[in-house]
């Protein structure tokens, strides 16, 4: 499959490129974003052609150009979160401070913040990072974001989603359908539909600490407030809140057998709480079902 991508990068005055705009992919020979537009370059921003196909993409990130529309792909929901290669990514991306004038070389802020105060022009400064904003780019249909300065580019947003203030979405991350997201979806992470992400709630990723386990939530799943999950999570399940589950939590199970969480890795139908009294994390069969508010998914 054809991959064909029409891009503009921010370039430094040393001419390296700090970022990619790809308001244009065709993917294959029926997906697109809407028409191709006429854009031409101008001072520091020049016009670039991506072409490349679908089987490159399972190879390592060659230069900036190939970081940029991976994560393009992945926001515009042409790939799923974990489909594509994504080694190299670190290593290819600049650290940029992000600022309401776009991009701008670390090794030029200085310059650009004197320039600012001398002609009384403001200049806010975002952040200082190798990832932009996800709306800075790419607005998702129908997704409602509280904060958008908390979701990357990169991030997998699902129709119906909401993220409130609390909310945090990765890049290679995100929901695959309508969602209630007040917690942490960490890098790699994909939520499943009609699921609730409770306030301060977090899913444990694969970029550091040593976990090598790719973290799911089924559907229709309740993460509590500040709980934590460190296995994949099957369908119609519950953490209670405050309640952190590791691989290696020991759960008691109603027959009152003891095992290891990740033993109950994918499992449908469980309700894990820790008992107030002895303090022992046990899991029920989970009974209840989760269900949104429409009227809060309706993003239109």
């Amino acid at each position: 499959m054809k991959i064909n991508a029409l891009g503009l990068t921010t370039e430094s005055s040393d001419g390296d490129i700090l970022d990619v705009y790809f308001p244009y992919v065709e993917f294959g020979e029926d997906k697109n974003i809407d028409k191709k537009p006429v854009i031409t370059g101008s001072k520091n921003k020049n016009i670039i052609n991506l072409n490349t196909d679908l089987k490159d993409l399972l190879n390592p990130i060659k230069n900036i150009a190939d970081a940029y529309l991976r994560l393009h792909l992945l926001s515009y929901k042409f790939a799923l979160p974990n489909s594509i290669n994504l080694d190299g990514l670190f290593e290819v991306l600049p650290n940029v401070v992000w600022t309401n004038y776009g991009a701008v070389s670390t090794k030029e802020i200085q310059s650009k913040i004197l320039e600012s105060k001398l002609e009384n022009k403001e200049l806010i400064i975002k952040s200082i990072d190798k990832f932009p904003c996800l709306t800075d780019y790419i607005i998702p249909e129908g997704v409602r974001i509280a904060d958008t300065s908390r979701v990357r580019l990169g991030a997998y947003l699902s129709e119906g989603t909401t993220i409130m203030h609390e909310g945090f979405v990765n890049f290679n991350a995100g929901t695959l359908g309508k969602a209630m997201i007040e917690g942490r979806i960490s890098a790699g992470v994909v939520v499943g539909s009609n699921s609730d992400l409770g306030g301060g709630c977090s899913t444990m990723g694969t970029l550091s600490g040593g976990n090598n386990t790719r973290i799911s939530i089924g559907k229709n799943c309740l993460l509590g407030a500040n709980s934590g999950l460190g296995i994949p999570l099957g369908d119609n399940c519950i953490i209670e809140a405050g309640l952190y589950l590791t691989a290696g939590t020991k759960v008691t199970l109603s027959n009152q057998t003891v095992v290891k969480a990740s033993e109950l890795s994918n499992r449908n139908n469980l309700l894990f709480i820790r008992n107030s009294i002895s303090g022992i994390v046990e899991a029920k069969t989970n009974n209840k079902s989760i269900e949104l508010n429409s009227k809060l998914h309706k993003n239109n």
